[in-house]
């Protein structure tokens, strides 16, 4: 005869199966509720929230401390505002989803479209020990150039094939080492100054080094940096979008279709 057990055919395989399947379902949904913190409420084209998002609510707010002293962080509802002066330098067309929106001023220096920039904090990305990641190498004794071409002392070609000015540092990133941006000295018929260019958006030609995104008339718009020892995370998306808004903005030739 067959005795009944009240627990049936539930054995310690079976718990353990139905445990891992819960805990499972509860880590899923805590990561995706956990990846809601930044960049949410989603906001649609014109600025009104986005029905778009995930089945689940947006967390609770998480107030994180940050290190080094730079105070506390709050996200969801805390994160840094979006730009408020987007919609006066942008236009567009049609109202429905899906087209594109035109600049209306001058594109590099809005910071619209490829050369869009986000709000950072105004502050150096700072490494482990609370120093300034990326800095000039002049300012350190601990790097040195042991492979490739040294830019420092090439001229700095544009675009359009005008010499601009010279190379006269390179700011590297010192927990990475690896370099950054290139600092060049500009002539005066060009601006005049110092400016940094980000080193993915050169090519360093044998005896020149090459800036094909922005033509010679634009280096004189090129954000500049308020201390010459070390770069803001600000001062980084500025001057990184300015360089980007040029691939396409820089000549009216480069926005028209490409086949």
């Amino acid at each position: 005869m067959t005795e009944d057990y009240i627990l049936g055919n539930l054995d310690l395989a079976s718990i353990s199966l139905w445990l891992f399947f819960i805990f499972f379902v509860g880590l899923v949904i805590w990561i995706q509720r956990e990846n809601q913190r930044e960049g949410y409420p989603l906001m649609d084209e014109d600025g009104s929230q986005a029905d778009a998002g995930s089945v689940f609510p947006n967390p609770s707010d998480k107030t994180f401390l940050l290190p080094h002293g730079r105070g506390e962080y709050t996200v969801p509802s805390g994160q840094t505002p979006e730009r408020t002066d987007i919609d006066a330098k942008l236009t567009r067309q049609f109202d429905s989803g899906g087209f594109p929106f035109d600049p209306v001023g001058n594109p590099l220096a809005d910071g619209v479209g490829p050369g869009s920039w986000a709000p950072r904090r105004d502050e150096p990305e700072l490494d482990g020990h609370g120093h300034p990641k990326i800095i000039p190498m002049s300012g350190s004794e601990h790097f040195r150039v042991s492979a490739g071409r040294d830019p420092r002392g090439l001229p700095v070609v544009a675009g359009d094939g005008a010499i601009v000015g010279k190379i006269t540092d390179m700011w590297v990133d010192e927990p990475e080492q690896m370099v950054r941006y290139l600092e060049m000295e500009l002539d005066a018929e060009y601006g005049g100054g110092s400016r940094l260019v980000p080193i993915t958006f050169t090519r360093i030609w044998g005896n020149r080094v090459k800036v094909r995104s922005i033509f010679g008339e634009h280096f004189a718009g090129v954000p500049q940096i308020a201390s010459p020892q070390q770069i803001t995370k600000l001062e980084e998306e500025k001057v990184s979008a300015y360089y980007g808004g040029g691939t396409l903005y820089a000549s009216k030739e480069r926005q028209e279709p490409q086949i």
